[in-house]
């Protein structure tokens, strides 16, 4: 057994056969903890807890930093990636630029929302997120002086395929003073993400905690470029007003606090702030650091995609991306199968936990689990295929 496995008793990790780890990964036993505490102090302090749930908040954003190697970042946080989306959208003049430019590869939160922008008359751009190699120059060169914004995931959630030359965009839309926002959701915590050392510190960072860092729902993050600190969003929550709430609201102009507050929402469920804060201590307990982090889902990937190419199954029925080495994809094999949901089910009904996108069939690994698990799903995958 993984000696990892040992911490996670609650989700029973070294029982089943769970590949969803790019989506939902278990949370350690010591996430109760968090959940606990939270309960604790909104008993014992009742409207109190506030200074307690802030404090949290902040112990989480020190976590982000250190996650970005950018130790000056300003943070906010939403309950969810569409929420922050919605802000930052809203601080953008889509009067004067009403153009946003994006690939037909992103996740449903920006596929859906900014679909249904462009039926309310923005101009909506979908550059084909194939060949990947070249994407960041073909969304440089849409970047025009009515582009307001380019949008763009650093690892493509059906593929699992880094994005690269992201840096080379973020120079191109900074001198067309395009805002440039990179979803890192299926990067974060599966890949090194140093925002300054991929040349993306005038780029707003897109990510969460539901994924590879077991933080669990509610726990999402927006970095902030620093010439955010200028925008005011139209979509403003009342805590975007603290340091200012002791000043007369009736003044001309809506006031901001500092910093990354400017973004803030309103009120919130704290605990899960607890339960990600809690987490997020036992993984350096534990010494998962970014740089561990990905050294395991290297060997993991490697060790899937090697077995796969074992089965010898034909392409027609299910093949992968051989064209570039694992190095070059994120936290999980892609598979691109003739019915990916039919295999996948099948799967399920064999106790292995999968999941599909289109044609893709995902298998994600997880720290927690052991060789022999990911030998055991991919026989499954040998029995469910040939049926």
């Amino acid at each position: 057994m993984n000696g990892l496995a040992a911490h996670y008793r609650r989700f029973r990790v070294a029982e089943r056969l769970l590949l969803t780890g790019h989506s939902h990964q278990a949370w350690p036993d010591v996430a109760e903890e968090g959940l606990l505490e939270a309960f604790a102090d909104a008993a014992s302090q009742v409207d109190e807890k506030w200074t307690a749930a802030f404090a949290k908040a902040d112990e989480l954003r020190a976590g982000v930093r250190l996650l970005l190697a950018d130790p000056a970042a300003e943070i906010a946080f939403g309950t969810s990636t569409h929420e922050l989306v919605i802000r930052l959208l809203s601080a953008l003049d889509l009067a004067a630029r009403p153009r946003l430019v994006t690939t037909d590869g992103e996740f449903h939160t920006l596929r859906r929302q900014l679909r249904r922008l462009a039926e309310a008359g923005i101009e909506l751009v979908r550059v084909p997120a194939e060949p990947v190699d070249t994407l960041a120059a073909r969304l440089a060169a849409e970047a025009d002086d009515r582009t307001a914004a380019v949008l763009v995931s650093r690892v493509l959630f059906e593929t699992a395929r880094i994005v690269p030359g992201l840096d080379e965009l973020a120079l191109a839309c900074a001198r067309r003073r395009v805002e440039l926002v990179v979803d890192a959701y299926h990067a974060i915590g599966v890949t090194e993400l140093p925002v300054p050392a991929l040349g993306l510190d005038s780029a707003w960072v897109l990510g969460g905690g539901y994924k590879y860092l077991q933080w669990g729902e509610g726990n999402c993050f927006l970095r902030l470029p620093p010439h955010a600190l200028e925008l005011r969003p139209v979509v403003t929550g009342w805590y975007a007003e603290f340091g200012t709430l002791a000043e007369d609201g009736r003044a001309d102009r809506v006031r901001y606090a500092a910093g990354a507050d400017r973004f803030a929402g309103a009120t919130y469920d704290p605990t899960s702030h607890y339960r990600a804060a809690r987490v997020q201590r036992f993984f350096t307990e534990q010494g998962l650091t970014p740089a561990v982090l990905r050294e395991i889902s290297l060997r993991q990937n490697e060790l899937l995609a090697r077995l796969f190419d074992d089965l010898d199954l034909p392409d027609e029925l299910v093949t992968r991306d051989r064209s570039a080495p694992r190095s070059a994809f994120g936290g999980f094999l892609a598979l691109r199968c003739r019915d990916a949901g039919g295999l996948q089910r099948a799967l399920a009904e064999r106790g292995v936990a999968t999941d599909s996108r289109g044609p893709y069939l995902r298998f994600g690994p997880a720290p927690y689990l052991s060789d022999a698990q990911l030998e055991a799903a991919i026989a499954a995958l040998a029995e469910v295929a040939v049926t």
